[in-house]
């Protein structure tokens, strides 16, 4: 079993960074992948970035790509989404997941998730 608990969102102005943080519980965190999730209102909750196990291997939405960068400390039992040159159409709650199988850009494939934290981007 694992939870999660993420933290850092919060209200940025276009072009701002902000870093989200996943704060894991359970010895066992270093044998999970972990994906964060997005979710706007009236939309459905969509892919942004995901980590495997050891942190070797990422993967990005094509619409982050290049200015997001997941990464994980296994030490702390934490992963973070680093976001810069933020935009509007960022906006929304962000998830984190994690699972024990192979890392997947599909939510349902991820077992734990964590409460969700509001990203709020100003024009």
């Amino acid at each position: 079993q694992v939870q999660l608990v993420e933290s850092g969102g919060g209200l940025v102005q276009a072009g701002g960074s902000l870093r989200l943080a996943c704060a894991a519980s359970g010895r066992a965190f270093r044998l999970y992948v972990v994906g964060w999730f997005r979710q706007a209102p009236g939309k459905e909750r969509e892919f942004v970035a995901a980590i495997s196990e050891s942190g070797g291997s990422t993967y990005y939405a094509d619409s982050v790509k290049g200015r997001f960068t997941i990464s994980r400390d296994n030490g702390k039992n934490t992963v973070y989404l680093q976001m810069n040159s933020l935009k509007p159409e960022d906006a929304a709650v962000y998830f984190c997941a994690a699972d024990d199988a192979v890392v997947s850009r599909t939510a349902s494939s991820y077992d734990y998730w964590g409460q969700g934290n509001q990203v709020t981007v100003s024009s």
